[in-house]
């Protein structure tokens, strides 16, 4: 079983200490996933000198409408960084239009550099909330069919949803979302931004999240999935102390 945690390239300070945090963990967390944001100077693909290979695997995000659909400017970061592995998503069109974008469909762009590079493992994401069931898992078949090695999923906040999806993924390295909510304003944001329909039961607090997050550890470890943390404004050590980490992965 994987653990992936999600380091947000805020700064090359910002992200060194959250990258020392990680390593507080131990052998807890074993890849490193680092989604690559308009709003900050720094790319994801820029810190994967500060990761130690050794003990992490590194995973930059990029955006397909950042790049025309002969990817040949990805080619070039991904043989300058001499990069394994990498995430592909859409990505939102910048605020404004202030910087250039492609009309650039992630399908596409996937199919051309997995032909470049048969080698490169490629991953794509996967989203609950934003459509029906059958559509979702037909898109998720369409990036299959394009190349992709595995998944990374917008996060659960339901066990039955989560089971749900482990019967549409099986055969696929497939990394369960978990981003503890612990404010009323953060879960408005999910609910109105990100299409979460949040069960009956639950809480916007710490204990909830944390509960949860044990819960989900526990059932990917059963259904053969793998753990992606995203932890988004909040006290690391208060959540992540609290964690029952599988004791054999």
């Amino acid at each position: 079983m994987n653990i992936s945690f999600e380091i947000v390239p805020r700064s090359l300070a910002a992200f060194a200490e959250q990258y020392q945090f990680v390593q507080s963990l131990g052998a807890a967390i074993n890849v490193i996933n680092v989604p690559d944001i308009q709003r900050f100077s720094v790319r994801s693909w820029e810190v994967g000198k500060q990761i130690d290979v050794a003990s992490y695997r590194f995973v930059p995000h990029f955006r397909a409408i950042d790049f025309k659909v002969d990817g040949g400017e990805l080619c070039r970061l991904i043989e300058q960084h001499q990069l394994q592995q990498i995430l592909l998503v859409s990505g939102d069109p910048p605020e404004g239009l202030k910087r250039q974008y492609f009309n650039t469909d992630v399908v596409d762009l996937i199919r051309v550099i997995k032909k470049h590079y048969p080698q490169l493992s490629i991953y794509a994401g996967f989203d609950p909330h934003r459509q029906g069931l059958q559509d979702e898992c037909d898109y998720i078949q369409r990036k299959v069919d394009a190349g992709v090695s595995g998944f990374f999923s917008q996060p659960f906040f339901d066990s039955r949803l989560i089971e749900i999806y482990a019967d549409h993924m099986q055969g696929l390295e497939t990394y369960i979302g978990l981003s503890p909510i612990t404010t009323a304003a953060s879960m408005q944001y999910w609910e109105v931004k990100n299409k979460v329909k949040f069960p009956s039961h639950f809480r916007p607090d710490y204990q909830w999240s944390i509960d949860f997050a044990n819960q989900t550890l526990k059932l990917a470890e059963q259904l053969g999935l793998h753990i992606y943390f995203m932890p988004i404004r909040i006290d690391l050590q208060a959540y992540f102390s609290q964690l029952q980490w599988p004791v054999c992965r």
